[in-house]
């Protein structure tokens, strides 16, 4: 007969609390990865607040009877609620860090930008929400170019 060679359980339980342990052996290897993450989750914070500020002006939560969304024009009625929609989809990426949800903020924040500065009719074209859209814009490319330089191909 064989013998089966008999387990240490000093190592086996070891091994499983181990295996449970939250702490982490952090590094600096992926410090700007964590920091692009954290930006993107505050600025996944910030499209919801957008969004449910959007769908607040939708609903009639927010504004006077005369700002009523059935009393605006045609092309603030649409520019809000594609806003309303486009900014909560984007959250949602952007919490979980993917690449499309990057894809779509970015989407919101160049449509803010343009609709903005090209039609000020709309929204009354504030130049304030351009600069800040462009600085959340190139924080993001500057932590990602970061980030990407971490993880050499």
């Amino acid at each position: 007969m064989s013998e089966i060679p008999s387990r240490d359980p000093s190592r086996d339980n070891a091994m499983s609390v181990a295996a449970i342990s939250s702490e982490r052996i952090e590094t600096d290897e992926n410090l700007w990865t964590r920091r692009l993450v954290l930006f993107l989750r505050i600025m996944a914070v910030i499209s919801v607040m957008k969004g449910l500020y959007h769908w607040a002006e939708v609903t009639g939560f927010i504004g006077t009877e005369e700002d009523a969304f059935e009393n605006q024009p045609m092309a603030w009625q649409t520019a809000t609620v594609y806003f309303a929609v486009i900014e909560l989809v984007a959250a949602v990426g952007l919490w979980l860090a993917t690449p499309w949800g990057a894809v779509v903020w970015l989407t919101t924040v160049v449509s803010m930008a343009v609709i903005e500065l090209m039609f000020p009719a709309i929204y009354g074209g504030n130049l304030t929400v351009v600069v800040l859209e462009s600085l959340m814009l190139g924080a993001y490319l500057a932590l990602a170019w970061m980030a990407a330089r971490e993880r050499p191909p």
